[in-house]
């Protein structure tokens, strides 16, 4: 389903379900981060659902929690993100021990072309939600970078929540790789 237009990178919350029709496999990105066969074939088998709570402290800083779980009430990872630029560490079920930032940023100062095209009107005005998560190389004995940029594309007439990734590897060395993923906007949360 299309989200509606009250529904902004300023506004996130709500329910989305992964398209995993619309959306890039990522399994080459899943096994660069060290991602068990066994763990990326059971996310290939399930359908992800988020439910997004987006929201501003008494200080005035931004978050965003996402809940993720799998079809079938799977917990999945969650994600709390503060919108200020801080480095914090995690020790993720799926990908180990990482390191995550976020902020809102103006598309202009986006510097990879691939994570600041294609966003509806609306989420360039508003600001895209610019993720970096890597790896705690020291604690996880990998190393890899996957940035990412939240907004709202139009895709086959329908405003859709998206994330542009740009995914770097030491274990990768001809460049990043780069994916979209799509999400079909299932409702308040």
């Amino acid at each position: 389903m299309a989200a509606p237009p009250e529904v902004t990178t300023k506004n996130l919350t709500g329910k989305y379900i992964m398209n995993k029709t619309l959306s890039d496999d990522s399994d080459d990105i899943l096994k660069l981060q060290g991602v068990s066969w066994f763990k990326r074939r059971a996310i290939s088998m399930f359908t992800l659902t988020l439910v997004v709570k987006h929201y501003s402290d008494e200080g005035g800083l931004e978050h965003v929690d996402i809940e993720q779980t799998l079809s079938g009430g799977i917990s999945g990872t969650n994600e709390y993100r503060t919108l200020d630029w801080e480095e914090r560490s995690q020790n993720d079920d799926v990908f180990g021990a990482v390191i995550g930032q976020s902020k809102r940023v103006k598309v202009e100062e986006v510097e990879d072309e691939f994570l600041k095209t294609g966003w509806t009107e609306d989420a360039v005005e508003d600001g895209l939600i610019l993720a970096v998560a890597r790896s705690d190389t020291p604690k996880s004995g990998m190393e890899w970078k996957a940035e990412l940029t939240w907004g709202f594309e139009v895709l086959n007439g329908e405003r859709r929540y998206a994330r542009h990734v740009k995914f770097t590897s030491s274990d990768k060395k001809d460049g990043p790789i780069f994916k979209h993923l799509y999400y079909d906007y299932a409702g308040p949360s």
